[in-house]
């Protein structure tokens, strides 16, 4: 016989009888072609009458009973079946039937259990006076993304309902897959929804770019400007049914906020819906893991990782990890989680420490540098505004570059004649971005600081971008962080061919920048000369050489 603990919900104040035939509702087993049985339905009704509360089952495929789960009189709560991942199967193999003790139909609750736990359907028998099993309804999840997700199959009672739930379940994952299907191409991308809930379409059109720079397939944008976050969830239930209805759809096995989310928050926001949820740090730190190739950029980006991830750390993390915590890595006492929370602080320390050497070892470099009197131009700006294509054009050197966000991470350096000035060392540097994340800022601040040494800051600005305004703002911002406002700046705006001749004047008066196009090499010999006019009036390593 089956123990009292296989009964869910509250089973306090029922007769020991009562649990008994509760119990015994796993004996039952349906037919496969069957959503529900004749005699199980009568079962649960007259029980759910007895008892003056609603009952529920969770039917496996195979006709078995995997839960019995006992209610209030309006009200059923599922037990935690499992999380289910978006790529991980189209449906949960699962079906809820449970009653209704006022006959009243599937409920708002109905339908989110069967979005957000993807069952196979959701039913709800009516009970009579006399316990019979009166008139059934169910839904299910259709696919196509115009209308209502749901379909909804009525009978006056059990023995009208002419639904084949083996057939009907089967042509809906075929239509499902064909709905869906990736082709071949896409199968080794992670297809993700893109979820904006910052108002205003700066944010969706910056959080598709940054989506598109880390290689991951878009199934769908979806915008969310309106309310307030929810602490818990970061939305509320009619949103994460939205979701999950819709990763459904798509195929999509993660969701990509372009905020950043508290742990708790990204935790709840995956056991309601099975979707991995990332926030824009950990894209941003993705998109850094896979662009640093220099020592110093990977220990940078495994730094800024490490100190997001630590707070996040959970068991589960913990017992995977594999970080490496040297001699005596495993004290007494500690938990697995202790254990993994104590090497990612190890490794750490490890990294502060190894980034300091090398910080030190750039420092001797530069000091060098001062020595032979040799200007240094550092080009910053937002990313993707044409610094490396700027570098190429000016030094006509041939570093790769990308028409996407942070494609270029690791630090460049050339040599660059002018006319009047002799030599000078002209360097790209990583993009900035709008509220770029704090701990990548301090991981990558070792490299940063190489801008205090500069002689000319080459400010790069995107002259056709829209938001220009807002992103020279979040330059700006970045380098009062620095403390590198003091050092001189020149306006850099690029790509003049893709803006009117008449708006680009005007643009370069209000900003008192040069005009170029990076791209055809147009406006260098005018920034080559402005450049040299600002050296000359602010000399500084001439100055430190020669004192």
């Amino acid at each position: 016989m089956c123990s009292i603990e296989q009964i869910s919900g509250n089973i306090r104040g029922i007769k020991q009888s009562q649990r008994r035939a509760l119990e015994r509702t796993y004996r039952r087993r349906v037919s496969p072609h069957q959503v529900v049985s004749p005699e199980l339905a009568k079962h649960l009704t007259s029980l759910s009458l007895e008892l003056g509360r609603q009952i529920g089952v969770l039917l496996s495929r195979d006709g078995n009973i995997r839960n019995v789960i006992l209610g209030d009189a309006t009200h059923l709560e599922l037990p935690d079946i499992g999380r289910l991942r978006g790529g991980a199967g189209r449906f949960r193999g699962l079906r809820l039937v449970h009653t209704h003790l006022r006959g009243e139909p599937l409920t708002q609750d109905d339908l989110n259990d069967l979005a957000l736990l993807r069952l196979d359907l959701v039913a709800m028998i009516g009970t009579d006076e006399d316990g019979n099993a009166d008139k059934i309804e169910l839904a299910h999840i259709i696919p196509g993304v115009d209308g209502e997700p749901f379909r909804k199959v009525k009978a006056r009672d059990i023995h009208h309902l002419q639904f084949d739930f083996e057939e009907e379940i089967r042509a809906l994952e075929s239509e499902f897959s064909r709905a869906t299907g990736k082709r071949p191409e896409e199968t080794q991308k992670e297809r993700a929804l893109v979820l904006i809930l910052t108002p205003g379409n700066t944010a969706r059109s910056e959080t598709t770019e940054l989506v598109r720079a880390a290689g991951v397939d878009i199934a769908e944008v979806m915008q969310f400007t309106s309310g307030r976050i929810h602490p818990r969830t970061i939305v509320g239930l009619g949103r994460l049914q939205r979701i999950a209805l819709a990763a459904m759809r798509s195929s999509a096995d993660a969701a990509i906020f372009d905020i950043d989310l508290k742990p708790a928050q990204a935790r709840a926001f995956e056991d309601n819906t099975g979707l991995k949820a990332v926030d824009r740090t950990q894209l941003i730190l993705d998109i850094f893991a896979q662009r640093a190739h220099s020592r110093d950029g990977k220990l940078q980006v495994e730094l800024a990782q490490l100190k997001y991830s630590l707070p996040r750390l959970t068991e589960e993390d913990a017992g995977l990890s594999r970080l490496t915590g040297g001699i005596g890595g495993r004290g007494p006492g500690e938990t697995i989680l202790e254990i993994g929370r104590r090497r990612a602080r190890d490794r750490i320390r490890s990294l502060e420490k190894e980034i300091e050497r090398l910080s030190k070892q750039r420092n001797v470099r530069r000091q060098r540098r001062i020595r032979r009197g040799l200007p240094v131009l550092s080009i910053i700006g937002y990313t993707n505004a044409g610094k490396s294509t700027l570098l190429n054009a000016l030094t006509e050197s041939s570093i790769r570059t990308d028409n996407r966000m942070f494609a270029t991470l690791d630090p460049t350096s050339r040599r660059l004649r002018f006319p009047r000035e002799g030599d000078v060392i002209i360097t790209d540097t990583v993009g900035f971005i709008q509220d770029l994340p704090p701990d990548l800022v301090n991981a990558f601040r070792a490299t940063l600081e190489e801008l205090a040494d500069a002689d000319l800051l080459l400010h790069v600005v995107d002259a056709s971008d829209p938001n220009l305004e807002r992103k020279l703002e979040a330059v700006h911002r970045v380098l009062a962080d620095l403390e590198l406002r003091s050092i001189p700046r020149l306006l850099v705006m690029n790509k003049s061919d893709q803006v009117e001749s008449n708006v680009m004047k005007g643009l370069c008066r209000r900003y008192e920048a040069v005009s170029v196009s990076a791209l055809r090499r147009e406006g260098l010999d005018r920034l080559m000369q402005m450049a040299e006019t600002v050296l000359r009036e602010y000399p500084r390593h001439v100055q430190a050489a020669k004192s």
